[in-house]
């Protein structure tokens, strides 16, 4: 019967497994990333600090004083800025003297801390981020004009240009993580969390990182799929 088989009805893209278990990657990663800030924003730390004070000491701590420390709004929303030398604090973080919010924090001050010594993969990363941007936003449409127009020309510049997004997924990871490892040394050495404490900071550095891992993988299973399309079309023709 025709419309209920191949390659007389409906085709089912196979690579589509490729996309599903990207999403499922990434969903676990944010899920476990979640939960484990929601379980560490239960526990006060013992300093009292909160996540602003935590970024102050830590900045003054690494002789960095011309980094401005502000509120902004939404969850898990924090990041620095290198452009404007701003550390922006979620409200989840700023005001909140949680294990979880000073981890936060710290991993913030961490970010600083690489741009004030010039970390070369975070300058690395901060110089692809245009391209990247770019690549992330024309990549799919300009591959799916060449599969649909069946210029092989075109699906090749499309996998070029989402290959800018993945080697900028690339480079995050070893800025993160370093980020994450300054973070857990500098809690340690200025006292603001206890030994004990620093386990918890580890499981909510840890959660973040592997949503860092999770978006590579994904980036890099969505890639291997463009390829297949593109290979697949020009067999066909």
């Amino acid at each position: 019967m025709y419309g209920y088989g191949y390659p007389y009805g409906f085709y089912v893209d196979p690579t589509y497994v490729l996309l599903i278990i990207g999403m499922v990657l990434a969903l676990a990663a944010s899920g476990k990333m979640k939960s484990t800030f929601a379980r560490y924003q239960q526990v006060r730390s013992h300093s009292g600090l909160t996540g602003a004070q935590t970024a102050q000491r830590i900045l003054n701590a690494a002789g960095i004083y011309d980094v401005t420390i502000v509120p902004i709004s939404g969850s898990l929303t924090d990041h620095y800025d290198p452009r404007t030398k701003r550390l922006a604090l979620s409200q989840d973080v700023y005001g909140r003297t949680s294990v979880a919010a000073v981890c936060v924090a710290a991993h913030e001050c961490g970010h600083a801390i690489q741009h004030n010594i010039n970390y070369a993969p975070l300058n690395i990363r901060s110089a692809i981020v245009p391209v990247a941007n770019i690549g992330s936003s024309l990549s799919w449409p300009i591959f799916l004009l060449g599969l649909i127009l069946s210029i092989p020309a075109l699906t090749t510049v499309g996998i070029v240009l989402f290959s800018l997004a993945v080697l900028f997924q690339l480079v995050t990871l070893p800025v993160e993580f370093n980020a994450s490892s300054r973070a857990l040394k500098m809690l340690e050495s200025t006292g603001i969390l206890s030994c004990e404490e620093n386990k918890g900071a580890k499981k909510v550095l840890t959660a973040a990182a592997l949503t860092y891992v999770a978006a590579l993988a994904s980036s890099i299973l969505q890639l291997l799929r463009l390829i297949i399309l593109s290979g697949g079309r020009r067999r066909d023709d």
